[in-house]
């Protein structure tokens, strides 16, 4: 399996100061690259849609096509919708996998999000508004993408990893 060719998506609560809030990543299997992201206050479509968007750019920006892209989540009425299967399957001909038997069969997001809200949790409960912590948020991505060395890609910063591997297309 090469670089950007399976990612997963799911929903998780993050809890901040001034509430709670749905975040949905994209995350690359191989190269650990969360390629778009999306928050709000509830488990919707567009948010998926929203999230989905960032990831096809991100996908453009390195140089990989959406065809054939392999996108596995859980059964969520976001994932299950017409507005999302059309998007994917029909529009962007992606394929699509399920988890069947609830967060055991997407342990790479389950494994995402516990890191990733471990690491940031006592920012994320400073945040006193959804812009506030949309900001964070999104800072914390660039610094997992950006400057996050990962064991499981040889101590690689995920983006540098990823371009390395598309130098040896």
């Amino acid at each position: 399996m090469g670089p950007f060719e399976v990612c997963y998506t799911d929903f998780s609560e993050i809890v901040y100061a001034g509430g709670k809030a749905q975040l949905i990543p994209l995350l690359d299997h191989l190269t650990k690259v969360v390629l778009g992201w999306a928050l709000g206050e509830r488990t919707t479509t567009d948010l998926a849609l929203d999230a989905w968007d960032k990831a096809k750019a991100a996908l453009a920006s390195l140089g990989y096509p959406l065809e054939g892209l392999i996108v596995h989540h859980d059964r969520d009425s976001a994932f299950t919708s017409y507005r999302w299967l059309d998007k994917l399957l029909r529009a962007d001909r992606c394929r699509v996998s399920y988890a069947l038997n609830g967060p055991g069969d997407n342990p790479e997001m389950e494994s995402f999000f516990g890191r990733f809200k471990t690491e940031n949790r006592s920012l994320f409960q400073d945040a006193q508004t959804m812009e506030e912590l949309r900001e964070i948020v999104g800072k914390r991505i660039r610094y997992y993408n950006q400057e996050r060395r990962h064991s499981t890609l040889g101590n690689q910063v995920p983006l540098v990893h990823a371009k390395s591997l598309n130098q040896d297309k």
